[in-house]
């Protein structure tokens, strides 16, 4: 019984811990930060804004290079 009660909770536990790790690695946080906090839109924004922006930088370098 104290094998069958040890193996159930060890399955309890990696299922905890592998879907804390699941949500992080889905969200690409961290492995051990909370899943679970509220990320702030506006660090999304910005993130987002900022790559376009890069995008759009290297894209007209491009243009800019090929031009010379």
């Amino acid at each position: 019984m104290k094998v069958l009660k040890m193996l159930v909770m060890g399955i309890l536990i990696g299922l905890i811990v592998g879907l804390w790790f699941g949500v992080n690695i889905g969200k690409q946080k961290p492995l051990f930060s909370n899943p679970f906090a509220e990320e702030n839109l506006q660090k999304k924004i910005k993130e987002r804004v900022g790559e376009r922006i890069e995008k759009l930088g290297g894209d007209i370098k491009g243009k800019v290079e090929e031009s010379k």
